[in-house]
C-alpha cells in the first residue's frame, strides 16, 4: 500500500514537510484549489513552488481546479510523479494529454457522485484513478463508507482492461476506514497524519 500524505490541515507547512521527508511516506500529496471548482482556495504557485525547499519527496498533484491547463504547466516544473485533473472538470482530454506531454503520469480523479463508467473513455490516457472518499475541497471530512464498492468496481476495471493504472483513494482515511480500502493501490491521508505528533506511528498504521 503506497501512501501519499497531504498537508493540507497543516498548521506550519515547512515544520511539517520537513519531518515528512524523515518518514517513509511515499508521496506528498498536493492539492490545489482554485477557489471555482471547489469553494476553498490554496495558496497560490508562487508560493507552493517553494516545497522544494523543504522535502525531496515525489510530489502527488490533485488539482480541484475548473480549466487546469495553466496549473498542469506549473506543476510539471516541480519534483512530480502524478498530476491528476477531476472528470467533472473541463478540456478533460485535452489537459489528460497535456499532462503526458510534460512527461508526467496523468491521473483523474472522481468525486462521490460520479459514476465509475465516465472514466472509461480515459482509461488509455491516465496512470491513475483518484476516488474521492469525501467531497472535494475540504480537510477533516468523515470518509463516506460506500467508497469501498467503487474501489472494488475500479480494480476490477483495471485488471479487465489489463491496465498500467493505480487506484487512489483520499479522503477521511484513518487507522480504522483504512480497512474500507483494502482494493486500493494507494490511499491520500491528510489530517490523521498531519495534526498528530509522530508521522511515522501514523504512516505505519495505514499500510494494510
Amino acid at each position: 500500500m503506497l501512501i501519499s500524505t497531504s498537508f493540507l490541515s497543516s498548521k506550519n507547512p515547512p515544520r511539517d514537510l520537513k519531518l515528512l521527508d524523515e518518514t517513509d511516506t511515499d508521496f506528498i500529496h498536493l492539492d490545489v484549489m482554485d477557489g471555482k471548482f471547489v469553494k476553498n482556495k490554496t495558496m497560490p504557485f508562487s508560493e507552493m513552488k517553494n516545497i522544494y525547499k523543504y522535502t525531496t519527496k515525489r510530489l502527488d498533484v490533485h488539482l480541484m481546479t475548473e480549466d487546469s491547463s495553466n496549473y498542469i504547466k506549473d506543476y510539471a516544473s516541480l519534483n512530480t510523479e502524478y498530476i491528476t485533473i477531476h472528470i467533472e472538470s473541463n478540456n478533460v482530454k485535452e489537459n489528460l494529454e497535456l499532462i503526458k506531454n510534460y512527461g508526467i503520469k496523468p491521473g483523474l480523479a472522481i468525486s462521490p457522485n460520479t459514476s465509475l463508467s465516465e472514466v472509461v473513455p480515459y482509461l488509455p490516457l491516465i496512470k491513475q484513478i483518484l476516488i474521492m472518499s469525501v467531497e472535494p475541497g475540504e480537510g477533516g471530512q468523515a470518509f463516506i463508507i460506500e467508497t469501498e464498492k467503487k474501489l472494488e468496481e475500479a480494480k476490477i476495471l483495471v485488471e479487465e482492461y489489463d491496465l498500467d493504472i493505480i487506484i487512489n483513494v483520499d479522503g477521511g482515511i484513518n487507522d480504522k476506514t483504512i480497512n474500507y480500502c483494502k482494493r486500493a493501490d494507494m490511499i491520500v491521508s491528510g489530517s490523521y497524519i498531519i495534526l498528530e505528533d509522530n508521522f511515522q506511528e501514523k504512516i505505519d498504521s495505514l499500510r494494510i
